[in-house]
Parts: C-alpha cells; structure tokens; sequence
C-alpha cells in the first residue's frame, strides 16, 4: 500500500483522533455494502473526480491501484465522465490519474 502524503501524516500526527474516526468512518462505509475493494475505489475516483477533488482524485486513483485496479480502469473512469463533467473536466481528470500512473512506473 502507498504511503499518504506527508501532510496527511503531519496532520495525522497532530490529530490522531480525528484521523482514527475518520479512517474509521471510512472502513464501516466500505463493510456496508457489496462492492469489492477495486469497484469501490473506482467509485470513490469518479466522486472525486465529479466533485473536482484533485487530492481525491490522486488519493483514489492510488487506493485503486493498490486494490488492483488496472490503469486502463483508471483511465475508463475519466472516459466515462466525459457526459457528465464535460470534455475539459474529464481531461483534467485524465491528467491526474497520468500522474499517478507516471509516479508509479505505470504510464
């Protein structure tokens, strides 16, 4: 699994109870239904990306490939959103998961 960025950590040093229920409320969310860990994070990317999140959209597209999500996948998501965000948005999308696939040898 990747390690959260070192402002995540630093927050998470300062504030380890808030990051505990955080995570928590994060894990009783993905427990509540039947979506495997890969649909999930592909999910969570397309909110994200819907919600114009860049952080998320890095966060989700990297949880998704540790899930084991392939980049094809990742990339199929910003293709989809292309009806609903609009052709620029989907691009700018597109343009952070290359990112994180780049960052990851996967380009």
């Amino acid at each position: 699994m990747s390690k959260p960025p070192t402002f995540y950590q630093q927050f998470a040093a300062a504030h380890p109870d808030v990051v505990r229920a955080y995570e928590a409320l994060g894990d009783a969310a993905r427990a509540a239904g039947p979506l495997d860990a890969v649909h999930a994070e592909l999910v969570k990317l397309a909110l994200a990306a819907g919600a114009r999140l860049e952080g998320g959209v890095h966060a989700h597209a990297r949880r998704a490939l540790d899930a084991g999500a392939t980049p094809e996948q990742l990339r199929h998501v910003a293709v989809l959103g292309i009806t609903t965000l609009g052709f620029p948005a989907a691009m700018s999308v597109r343009g952070m998961i290359e990112d994180v696939l780049a960052a990851r040898g996967r380009a």
